[in-house]
């Protein structure tokens, strides 16, 4: 990874999956970007997309997964900070795509708990009926 050009963003925007698109190592990939979104929200979505299909992963999801990979050699120092602050709010946020699975038309819905400045609650799941 040492050697990897970091990038801005751990996705490419508007970029679709498919069950089509078949390489070894993206599962063991996914599986730590996984472990790695109990700490950074911020990869939470592209790691939830690609999870979906780690029973038939492709050349196209190991390259996607490389590229959270290199985001994250990028954000290294980004984490999350709780202050104390009198005047803390509590504040949520949630947001879903429409069908965002081209294979199975299923949406993803995301939330996200602050308070303050520190998140403290944050998740990504695909829902259970069709859109």
């Amino acid at each position: 990874m040492d050697g990897w050009k970091p990038v801005a963003t751990p996705m490419v925007a508007n970029e679709k999956f498919t069950k089509e698109d078949d390489t070894p190592n993206a599962e063991s990939m996914i599986g730590s970007l996984l472990y790695l979104t109990a700490t950074r929200p911020d990869i939470m979505y592209a790691t939830s997309l690609l999870s979906r299909l780690m029973q038939s992963p492709s050349q196209v999801h190991y390259g996607a997964a490389k590229r959270i990979l290199r985001y994250l050699q990028g954000t290294k120092d980004y984490g999350i900070q709780y202050e104390h602050n009198k005047d803390s709010r509590l504040v949520g946020y949630t947001d879903s795509d429409w069908a965002g699975s081209t294979d199975d038309m299923k949406s993803t819905s995301g939330y996200t708990f602050s308070l303050g400045s520190g998140i403290f609650s944050w998740s990504s799941k695909v829902q259970n009926c069709v859109a």
